[in-house]
């Protein structure tokens, strides 16, 4: 993976997953094609990890193969960072 792939997220996530759910979840980490997404709560935690399939073929698709997102890895920040 490029070294920027968690800068390239960062920039595009907003747009990806949309203001409602960037305001509870931000991705912190990625390592071998997997982005850890803190989120503001385990509920918030658990929708995203549903939803998991779909963000990442639109982060994909918002990347343009600048780098590639295999899964989600979603945890509980537990501080509201």
């Amino acid at each position: 993976m490029p070294a920027g792939t968690l800068s390239r997220v960062q920039k595009v996530w907003p747009e990806v997953v949309g203001a409602s759910i960037a305001a509870e979840a931000r991705p912190t980490a990625e390592r071998g094609g997997t982005l850890t997404v803190s989120c503001s709560s385990a509920v918030w935690a658990a929708e995203l990890e549903m939803m998991g399939r779909q963000i990442v073929s639109a982060l994909n698709g918002a990347l343009g193969g600048e780098a590639r997102i295999e899964a989600l890895r979603c945890l509980t920040s537990g501080t509201g960072e």
